[in-house]
């Protein structure tokens, strides 16, 4: 479970003024459901998120989790482009305290699942963005979490890719939860039971992702 108490955020812009992002925002989400995240660009999506993985802190107000959460699992941040795959991927094993066996396990799995070819031993640099889409995948899904964040990540790819990243996300389903932000409401419906509505300074939880959907197509109309 996570449990927004009264959070706000705002960030000072360079004329002295604030930019208000979340207003009092106090919100529960439950445990072992994946929510879809929607709404305009510039409403809050990245912020949300990065407040959930703890990247950026609340200007008010508590956020109380129950459960590991994954690192926002998209095409911003988490790798060292200068690194290379395999490196990048020794560095979160050694920060998890894995021993040489279990890290020996965890990049095979990781360079399997990412299906870089050669580039897994290249500078990061060198990847396209899918390929480091996949990596970012890859290595997430080599370790367990409570929540996975995952920021647009589903439409980047292959349709072999695609039909992994629901494979697996289906595996997750009983011990997790996932909270997907995607401008595309088909893979919205597709992987979420429940929505999550940014607007207006605060978030409007559905328990069901077709309510959320038709409130931001009635309000985007």
């Amino acid at each position: 479970m996570i449990h927004f108490d009264r959070v706000a955020k705002h960030y000072r812009l360079k004329d002295g003024r604030r930019h208000v992002v979340f207003r009092e925002l106090t919100l529960t989400l439950p445990a072992k459901t994946n929510i879809g995240v929607l709404g305009r660009n510039g409403a809050g999506k990245s912020t949300l998120m990065n407040l959930l993985a703890g990247i950026e802190r609340p200007t008010s107000g508590q956020i109380r989790m129950e459960g590991l959460i994954s690192p926002p699992l998209g095409l911003k941040g988490g790798i060292l482009a200068t690194l290379s795959a395999r490196e990048n991927a020794k560095f979160l094993c050694r920060i998890r305290g894995d021993d040489e066996a279990l890290m020996a396990r965890r990049l095979r799995y990781i360079q399997e699942t990412a299906e870089l070819g050669g580039h897994f031993d290249m500078p990061v640099r060198t990847c396209s963005q899918g390929m480091r889409a996949r990596l970012m995948f890859a290595i997430n899904m080599a370790f367990s979490y409570d929540y996975y964040l995952i920021d647009e990540l589903t439409a980047v790819g292959d349709e072999k890719f695609r039909r992994k990243v629901n494979a697996m996300f289906e595996a997750k389903r009983e011990e997790a939860g996932i909270i997907l932000v995607s401008h595309n409401l088909e893979t919205l419906r597709g992987f979420c039971k429940a929505g999550l509505y940014v607007v207006g300074g605060g978030c409007q939880y559905y328990d069901d992702i077709n309510d959320a959907i038709q409130a931001y197509s009635r309000d985007s109309a």
